[in-house]
């Protein structure tokens, strides 16, 4: 993202936070004139030992300097998570990871990774970029999700998927809450990776075709992992649920490996196995 476009992230970003900040769980009292939710912006100035003045242009997104010390204290007073603080840092220093930027081509699974992918049989797995795109995949992501090998490889983006398939959108109880956790990545990518302006013309891209993606964007937390569990309604299979766990593949790919795990005190690994022996023994499988 280019520089100013950089300081209006930080801006949406250190509202919505202080938003959240109830004032009781930092010692202030509520009081009965309080307009605004969450912490006005004295506040976390006061919390913060900073002017207001500065921390008014900072929330402002005003091109000034600061300090990781200083950053420390803003975070500690919005009480940012650990990826809430990696991101406040990206944006307000723009250290991003500049040096993969220009790298456009999918990244190789290597052959060890594709075997923990045929390994997770009835583990559903996803092999994603930074940027969100689907590299990788194993059969039984195919039968619960949908067979990414007919999407054409410039539309395997994980987040355009969720907004124009409608097997994703039927797939999931609450869509809502299944779509906040790739946003939640995809947020915590968008900060990371701040020089590179792919994520500009996504961003718009999504906005302007997708009603609802700007307004689930702007409500979006920020995490590189979240766990989450997500219940399913399958069209074969019926009800389904799984602990989604993401995990980050070492390397300079910078691979992120989704699986969603059958809850264990539930019949969705039975209905999974059930569901990929009547797709083999199938004449007119498409898969």
């Amino acid at each position: 993202m280019n520089h100013q476009t950089r300081l209006q992230a930080l801006s949406a970003f250190l509202k919505a936070q202080r938003a959240k900040v109830l004032p009781q769980t930092v010692g202030l009292p509520v009081g009965t004139r309080r307009r605004t939710p969450g912490l006005r912006r004295e506040e976390v100035a006061q919390l913060a030992g900073v002017s207001p003045t500065w921390y008014t242009w900072l929330e402002q997104g005003r091109d000034i300097k600061v300090s990781k010390s200083v950053l420390d204290c803003v975070a500690a007073a919005l009480q940012l998570t650990v990826d809430e603080r990696k991101y406040l840092f990206s944006l307000a220093l723009e250290t991003g990871s500049g040096a993969h930027t220009l790298i456009e081509e999918l990244p190789e699974i290597s052959p060890s990774l594709r075997r923990i992918l045929q390994e997770l049989r009835f583990c559903p797995t996803i092999i994603s970029d930074r940027r969100c795109h689907i590299v990788g995949w194993n059969e039984a992501a195919s039968h619960v999700f949908l067979n990414f090998q007919h999407i054409p490889v410039e539309q395997r983006n994980m987040i355009r998927l969720l907004f124009t398939q409608k097997e994703f959108q039927r797939l999931a109880v609450n869509w809502e809450h299944f779509v906040r956790g790739f946003l939640a990545i995809f947020r915590a990518y968008y900060g990371q990776y701040v020089e590179d302006e792919w994520y500009e013309r996504f961003l718009a891209e999504m906005k302007e075709v997708h009603p609802d993606f700007d307004r689930l964007w702007e409500q979006s937390e920020v995490s590189s992992a979240p766990e989450v569990l997500i219940e399913f309604r399958h069209a074969k299979a019926g009800k389904m649920l799984f602990h989604l766990t993401s995990l980050q593949v070492q390397g300079s790919s910078d691979l992120r490996c989704s699986i969603y795990t059958p809850a264990p005190d539930s019949s969705t690994e039975s209905k999974l196995k059930q569901l990929m022996e009547r797709s083999l023994s199938s004449p007119d499988r498409s898969d």
